[in-house]
């Protein structure tokens, strides 16, 4: 008899699921000064695709001078130094005398090079449509594919419909804007909440964070953690990146310095004995055709399969080594 092919995870474990999240690397790294974002682009040449890199249209470019900022973007996405194809884009926000003008240079001019355009400041899901809809325009207008697109929840209206926003069929990430979401309650939430560990405590934003990662997850988008401003404090850091992603649900987080990449990289991938844990089991599931087994005196079936799937997602997407069987076995492609 000849015995059954070995069935990939990806398929034996999410075949009835419509809610597989897409798969984004742990870092969303922002700048808007031309210097930091060539070093930026440097950095991640070195380190490799474990980070992207938002260029900042929005508040990265100075008064007066947004379309030649938008360009300088355009030239550095389409540069030999976006060597992975992970380089997006933050334009203005929807209804800004700027929006159009950025959607229309970067599309135009980068078009595909371009991993996503992120839109900040929507009031409302009705904001999100009205942009999803002009920056799909323009793309079909040039001659490009539709972009991958993200939202930033900072507003009162954008929070109260995010479950609606995270549905959005085009959208693949939401982040929180920290400072604007606070700043939009007038100073009924005081600035130590934009700090840490305020930023974890104040129930106003706690609840903004969660709302946000539940949105998410239940539409199977990626949640992307606000900033942290003590960028010189990396024990700080690291604390905050932990508990983004152990205790409120997040998959990614924001970088605002360069110093802060490998501290959220490390907070965010799994420790390794949860790799091996994870190979090992997967392994043996594997083996089993996906059926229930028992190991290590515990049972499992697909519902726990797709956790450790996640964990061994993870390893690869933050570069952790995983065993020989495993990355054999799973991720094939990667060899070499």
């Amino acid at each position: 008899m000849t015995a059954s092919p070995a069935v990939h995870p990806r398929d034996a474990l999410f075949e009835e699921s419509t809610t597989a999240p897409r798969l984004l690397p742990v870092v969303d790294h922002y700048c808007g000064v031309e210097a930091r974002m060539r070093k930026s682009l440097a950095l991640q040449a070195e380190l490799g695709p474990v980070f992207d890199i938002t260029l900042d249209a929005e508040d990265g470019a100075p008064v007066g001078g947004e379309a030649e900022h938008a360009l300088l973007i355009a030239e550095l996405a389409t540069s030999r130094a976006n060597r992975f194809g992970r380089v997006g884009a933050r334009v203005h926000p929807w209804g800004h005398p700027a929006f159009e003008a950025d959607v229309d240079t970067l599309i135009a001019k980068a078009g595909a090079r371009l991993a996503y355009l992120m839109i900040p400041k929507p009031e409302g899901g009705d904001d999100v449509d009205r942009a999803v809809t002009a920056i799909d325009a323009a793309c079909a207008r040039h001659g490009q594919p539709r972009l991958p697109l993200q939202v930033l929840i900072e507003t009162h209206g954008a929070l109260r419909e995010v479950f609606r926003i995270a549905a959005h069929p085009r959208i693949e990430s939401l982040s929180f804007g920290l400072m604007d979401f606070v700043s939009a309650h007038g100073g009924a939430i005081p600035k130590a909440a934009m700090e840490l560990p305020g930023q974890f405590e104040h129930p106003l934003v706690v609840r903004a964070k969660l709302e946000i990662a539940a949105a998410a997850h239940a539409s199977g988008k990626t949640p992307s953690h606000c900033v942290v401003t003590e960028f010189r404090d990396t024990a700080a850091l690291a604390a905050a990146a932990t508990r983004a992603a152990r205790e409120f649900g997040y998959t990614r987080m924001w970088s605002i310095h360069p110093d802060q990449i490998r501290p959220i990289v490390d907070a965010f991938a799994p420790a390794a004995d949860e790799i091996a844990e994870a190979a090992d089991l997967l392994l043996a599931a594997q083996a089993a055709h996906w059926a229930p087994i028992s190991f290590r005196d515990r049972l499992h079936d697909r519902a726990s399969y797709r956790y450790f799937w996640t964990v061994l997602e993870r390893a690869e997407r933050t570069g952790r080594p995983l065993p020989a069987a495993a990355r054999q076995t799973f991720f094939p492609a990667s060899i070499g």
